[in-house]
């Protein structure tokens, strides 16, 4: 259980550590436009590779289908009532609830492997996406009339959120089947995709402009050679 508890720990504190440098830091856009396409990179891998594929292979294209169709339409319905209410600032927040959304199920996955062992390569994986996700999200919300400190307890509370999902997935390994974890990484693969097109991508290409093709592609390579 501590192990599961420090894998959590792991995968919480560098996002509330990479929010604060957003919120704390006025990034220069160029930097801020390479690290949301180097994320949107390294989470466009894992999509395919750590979440979706896992589940495609081992339960079928329908029902991995509706997972991942499900994932993005939960994202999508959510941001777009984020954009109704609060327009340009929704960008933010919209990153913090895609860092929920694909997160809860990197972390349930994470905590149902160390049963077997463990697996330090889907923990980097999972910081190595996340964290520039966190970072952007700081720095938008900065941007906005959103304070500081209630921004950085938003992400504590994600934080403490991604571990409890990490134990309690470990814990509870015993009653979860595998078609019980295929369908939840195929949900976090399909929310993962709505946050790359409807947030990551846009926000990097506005911030960055045609160059950040290249900070996108580094990314995807990092992740698919972690994975």
């Amino acid at each position: 259980m501590a192990t599961a508890f420090w894998f959590g720990v792991a995968t919480a504190v560098p996002l509330i550590i990479g929010a604060a440098v957003g919120l704390r830091w006025q990034l220069p856009t160029p930097v801020l436009a390479v690290l949301m396409a180097f994320g949107a990179g390294t989470l466009t891998a894992a999509a395919s590779e750590e979440l979706f594929g896992p589940a495609f292979r081992s339960e079928g294209v329908v029902l991995a289908g509706l997972a991942l169709m499900a994932g993005a339409g939960v994202y999508v319905l959510a941001s777009h009532q984020l954009d109704r209410k609060l327009g340009a600032a929704a960008a933010g927040w919209a990153l913090l609830l895609g860092a929920v959304l694909d997160g809860i199920p990197e972390n349930v996955a994470l905590g149902v492997g160390l049963v077997e062992g463990g697996s330090i390569v889907l923990l980097v994986a999972i910081v190595v996406g996340n964290v520039p996700e966190a970072v952007s999200s700081g720095a938008l919300l900065g941007r906005s009339s959103f304070g500081t400190a209630r921004a950085i307890g938003l992400w504590v509370v994600t934080g403490a959120v991604l571990i409890a999902c990490t134990v309690g997935a470990y814990a509870a390994s015993d009653v979860l089947g595998g078609t019980s974890i295929a369908l939840v990484q195929a949900f976090a693969g399909g929310a993962t995709i709505a946050v790359l097109a409807d947030t990551l991508f846009p926000e990097a290409y506005r911030e960055g402009g045609w160059w950040v093709g290249v900070a996108t592609a580094a990314g995807f390579l990092t992740a698919f050679a972690l994975g």
